[in-house]
């Protein structure tokens, strides 16, 4: 999935990573000084975290549902549960429910404990436009 996740720049931008653990795919977000949105606290900026969530959500669906083309985003929801601090961001994304065209797809990202998410993402994705 690293392969896939360096062919989109802004995944290369924010240093996209991913690994298995066990079944789970995980996607890492290496900390870096340009991912700051809030020098005085210091805080991720929440784009990073949320294009982190997409991508993370999009290598699983692509991970799972291998096609010629990327799962196309229809609606996605990004809810900031607390401040991203300067260090490493993880995040990982379970499918809840797939169809032909379409899947439900569910993120979160954390950094020390997972048990302790940071943001979480709810989304649709088009698999196939087939009739589009």
């Amino acid at each position: 999935m690293t392969a896939l996740l360096n062919t989109l720049p802004y995944a290369r931008f924010l240093g996209l990573q991913s690994h298995m653990e066990g079944d789970d795919l995980v996607v890492v977000m290496p900390f870096a000084d340009h991912l700051i949105g809030n020098p005085v606290l210091p805080a991720l900026h929440g784009g990073s975290t949320a294009a982190l969530l997409e991508f993370t959500a999009v290598a699983q669906v692509a991970l799972a549902y291998p096609r010629l083309r990327l799962p196309r985003p229809i609606d996605v929801t990004i809810s900031y549960l607390r401040s991203g601090r300067p260090v490493d961001t993880m995040a990982s994304a379970r499918i809840s429910r797939a169809g032909r065209r379409l899947a439900h797809v569910l993120a979160q990202a954390w950094q020390d404990d997972p048990a302790n998410p940071i943001a979480s993402l709810t989304a649709n994705f088009l698999l196939s436009d087939d009739n589009a």
